[in-house]
């Protein structure tokens, strides 16, 4: 049992380690890295998991869609916008080496994709935060 938490606490500092770095990078996706984190460490400790729910990657990302409420259009667009791009690659790729039934899948998972986060994720508005201007009497 030892070896499976440690397992989990690996995975899921390499997802915060990812997740982190696909926040601040447009080309890797911070949103799957964040979830393996987040799955990761409910199931190998709860001081990691209290820990992860504290910070600001989770509460950016994952917070709102974790409790069920749903994503931000921002959110959704910016998930969507880097799977394109990601599975575009493969798509390009296949498509040199003649792997025409790999470009037919990767289309079909790329179409549900959108689909899902279109129709499936609902979408909540956006907080807008309240400007710093102080008042003056």
């Amino acid at each position: 049992m030892k070896i499976k938490k440690a397992l989990y606490v690996v995975l899921g500092c390499i997802g915060v380690v990812l997740g982190a770095v696909g926040a601040v990078m447009p080309v890797l996706p911070a949103f799957p890295f964040l979830m393996l984190a987040a799955f990761c460490f409910a199931r190998s400790s709860d001081r990691l998991d209290q820990w992860f729910k504290r910070t600001r990657l989770y509460k950016n990302n994952l917070e709102d869609y974790i409790a069920g409420r749903g994503m931000t259009w921002r959110t959704k667009i910016r998930i969507m916008l880097m799977v394109t791009f990601l599975m575009s690659i493969g798509f390009f790729m296949m498509g040199r080496k003649g792997i025409f039934i790999g470009c037919v899948v990767l289309g079909c998972v790329w179409v549900f994709h959108i689909l899902y986060f279109c129709f499936g994720v609902r979408t909540i508005p956006a907080v807008k935060q309240e400007s710093c201007s102080s008042s003056r009497g």
